[in-house]
């Protein structure tokens, strides 16, 4: 990994939705993507709840509901998983907290908890300024700043060193406050200060690491507790030390600290005489080595003295250093350090203090290695491919290799389909799928190394690629967890609770993800080929408790290899796409190399220069041939330099002369029925004869010439109309794919003079806890994703 002298920071420049007002005293926490921010203050204390989109870069404020807790300022706030715990804090001026409040970010529902007090002693008393950290599934507690004053309008300051742990109770509440036996001393009381969690590598005992903060003076201490013997010590340390300071942030990514800005000692007294003042300075703690790091921006960087906040403001969108401040909040996503707001020194403007509203974050490694890419549409001279987004990628850099097609005598090695077995019981007046009378060339292909069952038909055509679409029904009025698009991106990705991945459908409107696992949930599906092979993830999403209509998006797979493809020449070289901001591209031309012979000018060296959309301007096009396999990959850029390319995904283009795959799927669900509509292919070429549904049904129990995950189909609807309906009968003979999340499985073609082009596949998943009481799978479990390959 590549790293700089210098931070590099990056202001967030274009972000959308209800911008919460600037303030100070705040806390953030991260759930995956999004930023949580609440309280804090400084017209009067914010109550509102205020999420940021990292990926989409959008604000929005949930609809929360409960016990919502009163706005607070300087309190403990940690999240584990998708519930966040909020503790003390300010309420009003000499007005403190011991309040615990546990919100579940998966229905924004607070919840006022009471944990039971320690034995023998009392619980924490309202504090403000203290620290609250997250490890495992305990919250320790250390310090603070509490009033002793009678008074509700006075303020006796009586700094804590007193230290709480907390354990949680697993999805939702608390058990009991407890004041576990240290060793080896302590800190000295003290508020504003910074402790974080650190898991150490494998084998090593996990740390809690305490800096800084205030006690009458700014502290510069750190302070080093063993979780597993709860001893105290002071670490050894080498290279410069931070200086003393308070109302900081620390965080912990990878295997350092990174501290930042707060209130630091005056080298000189200022326009107002005060003894302290903010700072911009950072500094890294290695923690596998215990040195400090000090960066710290250019002179010209830092910010003048009596400059006007209008000035202030027009000069940040051209600075590349968050200014001075203090009391801000800090999160890490990924590898992402992410500021936001905080208070501008002694500066006053309406005898409030001056707050930023600008939003940062620091860049502190490439990007990761990406998913592999897959293909959404393939057209005769276009292939629409997506990927799935990278945390820390500002753009992304798409390569393809062209494969050049196999001798013409092994052009027919897979144009004999493999015998099926027909179901044992069918639906009355239906049809099982037969063999084709006579085969033609494949339209559309793609590569796979691996062996699969070719579905048989009474259609007289050769083999056809099926096109996966994500059936997106809309959400049930449970969903809660909102999550916007950025514009022009097809997919966005946000994950369960469960830890899987959701992907919602490009709109510009709000969608609302649940994180429970419900049906309803959109999931990624994908297989591992051999080596150089490529993913193929399907996008689906069913919802039956609302039966409202879904909108699709189209996808595509890989079909497997002729016996004559694993001798075909190949082209090693990879040639550029383009500099891609989206999460997809319509790619139908690529560059060729320069008149020095070099592809690839985007690398991860030191000496690197972020590209952009136009690096590639002036070079020769070479426009994507028809029938034609390619290779792509895909990889991250930042401005730490590129990360490490995807898994290879091959994709070929459709043979001319054959109607595309229909588009747009929608699926109602009835009490008894389904209704599916669909809309004519875009590209039909020629008039389109009629269409052909087809259902996956059970199969015949013994037969041991199928593999596991092979699908039988039969043929439900043939006509020249754009929709069906799928009766009980047929629901009830349905066969549950359970290779992934259980899910039923319907092919649609489109036939034209020439004959059926290539089929849209749609899985419609099932709520898991209905299947057993409604429409039971098969007894005998498939152990991988089947073959969704049709002949057609």
């Amino acid at each position: 990994m590549m790293r700089t002298e210098a931070p590099l920071w990056q202001r967030v420049q274009a972000f959308t939705g209800p911008v919460p007002r600037a303030r100070h005293g705040h806390r953030a926490a991260a759930i995956r993507e999004l930023i949580v921010v609440f309280g804090g203050g400084n017209e009067g204390i914010a109550e509102e709840l205020h999420v940021y989109n990292t990926v989409s870069r959008q604000w929005f404020l949930p609809a929360v509901r409960g016990d919502i807790p009163p706005g607070c300022a300087a309190h403990g706030f940690v999240c584990e998983g998708t519930r966040i715990l909020v503790f003390g804090g300010m309420v009003e001026f000499g007005q403190y907290s011991n309040s615990l409040y546990e919100l579940q970010a998966s229905r924004w529902l607070w919840k006022k908890l009471k944990p039971r007090p320690p034995k023998n002693a009392l619980p924490p008393c309202p504090r403000l300024g203290h620290s609250f950290t997250l490890h495992g599934n305990k919250c320790y507690l250390f310090g603070g700043l509490a009033n002793d004053s009678e008074d509700p309008n006075g303020n006796v300051p009586r700094y804590l060193d007193d230290f709480y742990e907390l354990e949680l109770q697993t999805q939702s509440g608390v058990k009991g406050w407890i004041i576990p036996e240290t060793k080896g001393g302590g800190p000295s009381p003290r508020e504003s200060h910074t402790c974080v969690a650190f898991g150490g590598k494998s084998g090593s005992c996990p740390k809690l690491f305490i800096f800084g903060g205030m006690c009458g003076n700014r502290l510069s201490d750190l302070w080093q507790l063993d979780v597993d013997t709860m001893t105290w010590s002071l670490p050894k340390t080498a290279g410069p030390c931070p200086s003393p300071r308070s109302q900081h942030s620390s965080n912990v990514i990878g295997n350092q600290i990174y501290v930042f800005g707060g209130w630091v000692p005056a080298e000189e007294k200022n326009a107002v005489g005060a003894e302290w003042t903010c700072t911009n300075s950072m500094s890294v703690l290695n923690l596998d080595t215990m040195t400090w790091r000090g960066l710290n921006p250019e002179s010209q960087q830092q910010r003048q003295s009596g400059t006007v906040m209008e000035e202030e403001e027009k000069e940040e969108g051209h600075i590349c250093w968050p200014k001075a401040r203090t009391g801000h909040c800090a999160v890490a996503i990924g590898t992402r350090l992410y500021i936001w707001s905080g208070r501008d020194g002694y500066r006053k403007s309406r005898n409030y203090q001056v707050c930023f509203k600008d939003l940062w974050y620091l860049e502190t490694e490439k990007p990761a290695t990406p998913a592999a890419v897959f293909l959404v549409k393939s057209t005769i001279s276009m292939l629409h491919v997506a990927w799935h987004p990278l945390p820390a990628a500002e753009c992304y850099l798409l390569q393809l290799q062209y494969i050049a097609p196999p001798p013409a005598s092994q052009t027919h090695a897979s144009d004999s389909p493999d015998t099926l077995t027909p179901p044992t019981s069918l639906p009355e007046g239906e049809e099982p799928l037969l063999g084709p009378t006579h085969t033609q060339s494949e339209p559309c292909r793609g590569n796979g190394n691996h062996e699969s069952s070719t579905l048989q038909s009474s259609l007289r055509n050769g083999t056809r690629q099926p096109h996966r679409h994500a059936v997106v029904l809309c959400p049930s009025v449970n969903s809660v967890l909102t999550c916007t698009e950025r514009e022009n991106t097809p997919t966005k990705h946000c994950e369960r609770a469960g830890g899987g991945e959701a992907r919602a459908e490009n709109t510009d409107k709000q969608n609302k993800l649940d994180f429970n696992p419900v049906a309803g949930i959109i999931t990624d599906e994908s297989v591992n080929r051999q080596q150089a092979a490529s993913l193929r993830p399907v996008t689906e999403e069913a919802n039956e408790q609302n039966g409202t209509e879904s909108q699709q998006r189209q996808e595509h797979e890989n079909l497997p290899n002729t016996s004559g493809q694993s001798e075909r020449a190949e082209v090693s070289t990879w040639f550029n796409v383009g500099i891609f901001k989206t999460l997809f591209a319509e790619v139908t031309h690529y560059y060729l190399p320069s008149v020095n012979g070099s592809t690839d000018q985007i690398s991860s060296d030191s000496e690197w220069k972020m590209p952009g959309p136009h690096s590639f301007e002036g070079r020769e096009k070479q426009e994507l041939a028809s029938n034609v396999t390619y290779r792509f990959r895909v990889a991250g850029l930042n401005c730490c330099g590129r990360g490490e390319f995807s898994p290879i995904g091959e994709f070929k283009t459709c043979h001319p002369g054959f109607p595309e795959a229909p588009p747009a799927v929608k699926i109602t669900k009835a009490s008894d029925s389904v209704h599916i509509t669909w809309d004519s292919p875009s590209n039909a070429s020629g008039k389109i004869q009629e269409y052909s549904m087809y259902l996956a049904v059970k199969k015949a129990r013994g037969n041991a010439s199928e593999k596991p995950g092979d699908l039988t189909f039969i043929r439900i609807y043939r006509g020249a109309k754009t929709s069906c309906t799928v009766n009980a009968a047929n629901l009830s003979n349905a066969y549950i794919d359970c290779s992934a999340r259980p899910a039923i499985v319907f092919r649609i073609a489109a036939k034209n003079e020439r004959g059926y082009g290539p089929a849209t596949q749609i899985r419609w998943l099932q709520e898991s806890n209905k299947i057993k009481s409604a429409l039971k799978p098969d007894s005998s479990p498939t152990d991988r994703e089947p073959d969704d390959i049709i002949s057609s």
